[in-house]
């Protein structure tokens, strides 16, 4: 069934997002064009409550990367690297609707 909502997630994703380079734990890495932000964000929570979300944050359509989990890793264009902590499924009942993901800076360990 398509939806009204079908195809907005893209929409801003080409607007306001940038190349991120993905690394799910199993399986080749990629570029996806998404939305990193630094800044404070509120997103409803399962609950309905606003849910405020201090650390950065990765959204991102959700069928762009199916097996999205917990210690994925994303690289910026600039070099830094995050990984995921939390991911939060986003309200929209679009296809291609967005994942919101709570991240935390990723310090390679050295020998």
């Amino acid at each position: 069934m398509v939806s009204i909502f079908d195809g907005m997630a893209g929409i801003l994703s080409d607007v306001l997002g940038g190349e991120i380079h993905y690394f799910p734990q199993d399986g080749a890495g990629r570029e996806i064009r998404s939305i990193f932000r630094e800044t404070p964000i509120e997103i409803e929570g399962a609950d309905g409550q606003l849910v405020r979300i201090e650390a950065p944050t990765w959204r991102v359509r959700r069928d762009l990367v199916p097996e999205l989990a917990r210690d994925d890793r994303i690289t910026l264009e600039d070099g830094r690297t995050f990984r995921v902590m939390v991911v939060h499924h986003g309200g929209s009942p679009a296809s291609d609707g967005f994942m919101i993901c709570e991240l935390a800076s990723f310090a390679a360990r050295t020998v």
